[in-house]
């Protein structure tokens, strides 16, 4: 394991797989601080150097006389990361990995995602656990650096003070050589060689060893843990690779050791991951790739999932399913869809004749961000399930909601929102909420996303829109595996903002981190013949 949050920590050698057990299993466990962090030398810079830094740990491992020259790789999160962009560089004892709830692609998915820059995620992470955490060598490396870990921690425990700093690229707390990669993300908006040069993507076809891939439902790099899976699955380098890959995927919040709580909702006891035994599903794993036993892994469906809704875990033979019918579900409404008490409704009915709806986006009231994916201080942004009635009340939140079922529907698959909408700015942003309705009205959010207009090209520089202007925006929810009991409703919710997970859109197109004013815009969504909005 090459780890950035200190190898002396407990939660290192008790995550996912605990070290000591992974020894009693007759292994040699060995977990390393990556370049820069706690007792490693160096300066740490975010994935740059974690190619290179993890071929050349893997072969010296393999080199020892206590190993047998096969080497794998375990972790969580960025110790995702670590394995991923180890692999990338080929290491020939590398035999395979195990890298859970982390990303394919460290720009779409991590610091970006739909061209919005991931806020909440990233300060927290750059505050908390990066900066903050590592504090004793950056005075080391640093010197004196430019504040004290007192003022670092009080910007820190005043993180919405944080979240409303603009310009962005102008926040002082972390500058002076303390996270200079925050504003390193902020000035790559887009997908160039910074991003490219690192991007596991790009590498799949390179990559010929198996990976145990596991994630969560609310886990906020949930799309590229299926991404890895997939593209592996069909353009490993190996028949081992492309075999061997492995989808697990519970209802779980980002962390190290999943529990059967999300949020505020208990899926029960069955889909915690100790009870599932995640560690021992990983060392049976390695038993067979590392130690050659034939002991039924290879034979096994390679996908496992939680199905939210009746709370029960599944084996399948792949993913998305085979046998799943993409079913488009239209927005209709007759002009007045704005919250939970509006005229919106969905149906599979194609829309006729209709009112658009129409909201004020006004980014100094932006809709707060209630659960979901999210990461890293849950004392600003608890991530998980919540119920959220309290931003369907809003006037510039759009709701559309099927009747009451009629019967269960498993929804398990890929999801994404078709909109047709125009804007009096020239860029801002959609967002998207895929909810399940009880019959007592608790509405449970299940996945979510977001686009950027300037950004509304994937891989694309950015394009300003025309005001008043109608433009088809594709924003991806990414995934979900949840049955909608009888009695239960299908809710969208449509919006501008989910703050401050996603970054607040100033409206007035200018650069992202450097935009310091901000104006209102009046979006206008349309579901009729010709622009059949449809989720």
């Amino acid at each position: 394991q090459r780890t950035p949050y200190d190898k002396s920590a407990i939660m290192n050698r008790a995550s996912t797989l605990e070290a000591v057990r992974g020894a009693a299993a007759g292994y040699a466990v060995v977990i390393q601080d990556v370049r820069g962090r706690f007792s490693s030398e160096g300066t740490f810079n975010t994935f740059v150097n974690e190619s290179d830094d993890g071929y050349q740990s893997v072969e010296w491992v393999a080199s020892q006389p206590w190993c047998d020259g096969k080497v794998g790789m375990y972790g969580v999160s960025y110790v995702g990361a670590t394995q991923w962009l180890a692999a990338k560089s080929k290491p020939p004892s590398l035999v395979a990995i195990a890298p859970g709830v982390t990303a394919s692609d460290y720009h779409e998915g991590w610091a970006w995602q739909g061209g919005a820059f991931e806020l909440g995620f990233n300060l927290s992470w750059s505050y908390g656990a990066l900066a903050a955490g590592n504090w004793a060598h950056l005075v080391k490396e640093l010197g004196t650096p430019p504040i004290s870990l007192d003022q670092l921690i009080a910007a820190k425990d005043d993180m919405n003070k944080g979240f409303r700093h603009l310009p962005m690229n102008n926040l002082p707390d972390l500058k002076g050589g303390i996270a200079p990669y925050y504003y390193d993300w902020l000035s790559h908006p887009e997908y160039d060689d910074y991003w490219k040069n690192v991007c596991i993507e790009e590498a799949h076809q390179d990559i010929g060893i198996p990976s145990f891939n596991f994630g969560g439902w609310y886990d906020i790099f949930l799309g590229g843990t299926i991404n890895n899976y997939l593209m592996m699955r069909e353009n490993g380098r190996t028949a081992n690779a492309r075999n061997g890959q492995r989808l697990l995927i519970g209802p779980w919040i980002h962390g190290g050791l999943p529990l059967n709580v999300s949020g505020e909702y208990n899926f029960g006891t069955r889909s915690n991951a100790a009870a599932l035994d995640l560690g021992g599903l990983i060392l049976r794993y390695y038993d067979h790739w590392l130690k050659g036993e034939d002991n039924g892994v290879a034979d096994e469906k390679p996908v496992q999932i939680f199905v939210m809704g009746s709370n029960v875990w599944r084996y399948e033979d792949e993913w998305p399913l085979s046998r799943a019918q993409n079913t488009d579900f239209y927005l209709h409404s007759d002009g007045k869809a704005n919250t939970l008490n509006g005229d919106g409704f969905l149906s599979v009915d194609s829309p006729g004749n209709e009112s658009p709806d129409s909201f004020l986006y006004n980014p100094l009231d932006p809709v707060p961000t209630v659960g979901g994916p999210l990461c890293c201080d849950p004392a600003f942004m608890a991530s998980g399930v919540y119920d959220q009635r309290r931003v369907e009340t809003r006037s510039d939140v759009l709701v559309y909601s099927t009747s009451a079922l009629e019967r269960d529907t498993e929804v398990t698959g890929p999801v994404k929102l078709t909109l047709y909408a125009s804007s009096s700015a020239i860029d801002t942003d959609f967002t998207a909420k895929l909810v399940d309705v009880a019959p007592d009205g608790y509405a449970r959010n299940l996945t979510e996303g977001i686009i950027r207009a300037r950004y509304r090209v994937p891989r694309k520089a950015a394009s300003l829109i025309q005001p008043g202007e109608v433009y088809q925006y594709t924003i991806d929810l990414w995934a979900t595996s949840n049955v909608f009991k009888k009695g239960h409703q299908i809710r969208l919710e449509i919006s501008s903002s989910n703050f401050p997970r996603f970054d607040r859109n100033t409206n007035n197109g200018e650069p992202i981190g450097s935009a310091a004013d901000f104006i209102a815009a009046l979006q206008t969504v349309l579901h009729n013949n010709q622009y059949p909005s449809s989720l």
